[in-house]
C-alpha cells in the first residue's frame, strides 16, 4: 500500500489516562491502515475504547504513545491549530446526538462549513439546499432543529458533514438515538453519500447490520484489537 492510498495509518497507538486510581489504560498497541476510498466499522462492547479511538484518529486527542497519519500528515507533529486545520480541509463527522446548532435553520445548519471555509454566503446557500434535496429535507429548509423529527435532524447533519466533500468521514454512533425505519433511512443515505464522493468511512457502532455493511470491521477487547 502506498502513502498516497492511505487515509489512515494507526502505528502501536496507546492511550492511557491518570485517574485517583492510577493509570488507566484505555487502547493498547492498537495498529492498522484504512485506504482512501473504505468503509470500516469499529466494534466492541461499551467501555471497550471505540469512541476514544475515533478521537484519536480524528486528531480531536493524541495518543500517549504511537503515531497516527491522517491524510500522511504525521498527528503528533501538529499543533491544535494545525490538526483542526487538517480537519476543517479533510473530515467530517456524524454524531449521535447530531450537534446542529438549535438557533439555526437546517439551512443555515447545513451551511457552517462552507462558511467558515471562507464561501460567500450565496454560494454556501446554494449548495446547502442542492444537499438537503439530497437528503430529501428541501421542504423542512427553513425549520429549526427543535421542530424536526430525530431523523430528519441526523439527515441535517449527513448533509452538513458531506458538503465540504471529506476525504474522510468519521460517525459514531450515527443511528444510535434513532427509531429502525429512520435509522434505516439514514444508513442507506450515509453509504450512498460515501460511494458518490469517494469518501473513506469509519463509524462506530453497536448496530451488527450497520456494521456488516462496511467493508471491513476493527474489533476492539480491552482496548486491544481483537
Amino acid at each position: 500500500m502506498n502513502n498516497q492510498s492511505k487515509s489512515i495509518a494507526a502505528k502501536q497507538v496507546g492511550k492511557l489516562v491518570n485517574t485517583s486510581d492510577g493509570d488507566l489504560v484505555i487502547l493498547h498497541d492498537i495498529s492498522f491502515q484504512i485506504e482512501q476510498g473504505e468503509s470500516v466499522a469499529i466494534v466492541g462492547a461499551s467501555g471497550s475504547g471505540k469512541s476514544t479511538l475515533l478521537s484519536l484518529l480524528a486528531g480531536l486527542d493524541l495518543p500517549t504513545q504511537g503515531q497516527i497519519d491522517l491524510m500522511g500528515q504525521n498527528l503528533n507533529l501538529l499543533d491544535e491549530d494545525g490538526r483542526a486545520r487538517l480537519r476543517g480541509k479533510s473530515v467530517g463527522f456524524v454524531f449521535q446526538s447530531f450537534q446542529l446548532l438549535p438557533h439555526l435553520t437546517a439551512l443555515e445548519n447545513a451551511m457552517l462549513p462552507l462558511e467558515i471555509a471562507g464561501l460567500s454566503q450565496a454560494e454556501a446557500k446554494q449548495s446547502a439546499g442542492q444537499w438537503l434535496e439530497k437528503v430529501g429535507l428541501t421542504d423542512r429548509a427553513n425549520h429549526f432543529p427543535k421542530t424536526l423529527s430525530g431523523g430528519e435532524q441526523q439527515r441535517v447533519a449527513l448533509a452538513r458533514a458531506f458538503i465540504n466533500r471529506p476525504a474522510i468521514l468519521f460517525a459514531d454512533e450515527p443511528t444510535g438515538s434513532l427509531d429502525e425505519a429512520s435509522g434505516n433511512r439514514v444508513i442507506e443515505l450515509l453509504f450512498e453519500l460515501n460511494r458518490e464522493n469517494s469518501s473513506t468511512l469509519v463509524l462506530v457502532t453497536h448496530d451488527p447490520a450497520l456494521a456488516a455493511r462496511c467493508g471491513r470491521q476493527l474489533s476492539l477487547q480491552g482496548g486491544r484489537l481483537a
